[in-house]
């Protein structure tokens, strides 16, 4: 029973850290997403819900970053207070070993970690995918149509529109001068003391009114032919294509390797890799056919006379030119042949490597969950600080090193240099070395983690240049 009520305090402790810090992270990643992206989002008349709609599908992979880190804080932050309040003391007094004391940690990065790896492998495919091509609809959107006073415009193709005057709380323009460009053999200019400009109400027509205005128009193969017509009232509708918003399907579209699941990314492996061994297979024909053309080339000219023998020929003299000359030919084709299927082979082997590197990442990442667990227990009670920015710090090192061991990891994969299995979790085998490094220190109560080392060595700095001056 006291076990029960330990474990349940311990869960406790968790909770709010991890809320708080996951959720501060995802809003860090949602920064970076929206700085990076709003140049796409604005001045092309989005709507909320679209652009809302964008947000809630790349969450998805914001919250696979963003949980491991918040498992690591949490658990920091959780060891850490209850170690600075000397509450581990006395749980230790109690009865209960630090390893005992450790293990709601690792209970609750297990469950993290399944959790995660739902997440990564069920709905974190379907939202890149949607994410992918809506975001790709909105880059083909063109902006919303606005002309700046004294500006052309040539937003709509086949015509360049100038106001002299706009008006910003309605689209009243005044001044306007439109050159029609869209018939090649006569040039139109239409003037007129106002407009308003609207579109049709699926974008794909843009709508003019004029008013107290003129058009002139010449012919430009009889340049004789030349007429001007004034009115009071004149509309004139050109096509807009662009201006409007259309949803891609998502069913049809073809999908990446980070749109799918595991088992649709091993299936395409499979296949991969089935071209991969077909193509190597031809390579190892093309190079057995040159080696056959070149002795039977050889052949023929040591032997004119009598069929070719299997022995190795005696050339004569000048017979290397003339094998080379009879053999060119074919040495060109298959050469062609054989860099082509050498491509093939490279091209196969890139395309498996990709997939496995997918597949063993959706292991990797969620995994990470327990692997931080692993750390953030042994490293909180070792540190005795159980505040925010001390544990956003070092967990924010220990995510700079993952981060990169898993690109680094990926690059090198994708390129053959290791396999892709070392390239996904070399990083959770190094922080996992050092989870176990700490797990023994606490084991055998080793001293607590002092960090004033860092304290003093920022003080040195000012001391030795106020030494400096007054020498």
């Amino acid at each position: 029973m006291r076990t029960i009520k330990i474990w349940f305090y311990i869960f406790r402790a968790h909770i709010a850290p991890f809320i708080f810090s996951t959720l501060i992270i995802m809003a860090l990643f949602m920064l970076q997403f929206l700085m990076k992206n709003i140049d796409e989002l604005a001045g092309k008349g989005i709507g909320a819900w679209v652009i809302t709609q964008l947000i809630m599908l790349n969450l998805a992979w914001m919250v696979v970053l963003a949980v491991p880190m918040g498992v690591l804080i949490a658990t920091l932050m959780a060891y850490g207070n209850l170690s600075s309040t000397n509450e581990i003391t006395a749980m230790k007094a109690s009865g209960a070993s630090a390893l005992r004391l450790m293990l709601p940690a690792l209970v609750l990065g297990a469950v993290v970690t399944f959790a995660t790896f739902l997440f990564d492998n069920d709905v974190l495919p379907d939202a890149n995918h949607k994410a992918r091509l809506l975001f790709t609809d909105i880059q083909q959107k063109k902006p919303t149509f606005a002309i700046e006073a004294g500006k052309f415009s040539n937003a709509i193709n086949g015509y360049s529109i100038l106001a002299l005057k706009t008006n910003e709380y309605s689209n009243l323009l005044e001044g306007v001068t439109i050159y029609d460009y869209s018939q090649p053999d006569k040039f139109i200019l239409i003037t007129a003391e106002q407009g308003t400009p609207s579109f049709t109400q699926d974008y794909s027509t843009l709508v003019f009114t004029l008013e107290r205005g003129e058009i002139h128009q010449l012919d430009r193969r009889d340049m004789g032919e030349y007429r001007a017509i004034r009115f009071d009232r004149h509309q004139i509708t050109m096509p807009a294509s662009g201006f409007q918003f259309i949803r891609t399907n998502d069913a049809v579209q073809p999908r990446g390797d980070r749109e799918m699941n595991i088992a649709t990314m091993r299936t395409e492996a499979e296949h991969a890799h089935t071209m991969e061994d077909a193509a190597i297979h031809r390579v190892r024909q093309a190079a057995q056919e040159q080696f056959n053309t070149l002795f039977r080339s050889s052949a023929a000219v040591s032997t004119p006379n009598q069929a070719a023998q299997p022995s190795p020929p005696i050339l004569p003299p000048g017979g290397a030119s003339v094998i080379a000359q009879r053999a060119e030919p074919a040495f060109a084709l298959q050469r062609a042949a054989y860099s082509g299927d050498l491509g093939a082979v490279e091209s196969a082997k890139r395309t498996y490597n990709s997939y496995m590197v997918e597949i063993y990442k959706k292991y990797s990442i969620p995994f990470a969950c327990l692997i931080f667990a692993f750390v953030g227990a042994p490293l909180g009670i070792l540190v005795r600080r159980g505040t925010f920015g001390m544990s956003a710090g070092i967990s924010l090192a220990f995510f700079v090193v993952y981060w990169a061991c898993l690109i680094g990891g990926e690059k090198l994969a994708d390129r053959d240099f290791t396999s892709p299995f070392m390239g996904m979790w070399i990083a959770n085998i190094l922080i996992g070395a050092l989870g176990i490094y700490l797990i023994i220190q606490v084991a055998r109560e080793s001293p607590a983690l002092s960090f004033t080392w860092f304290v003093r060595l920022r003080g040195y700095f000012p001391a030795r240049r106020n030494a400096k001056k007054a020498r």
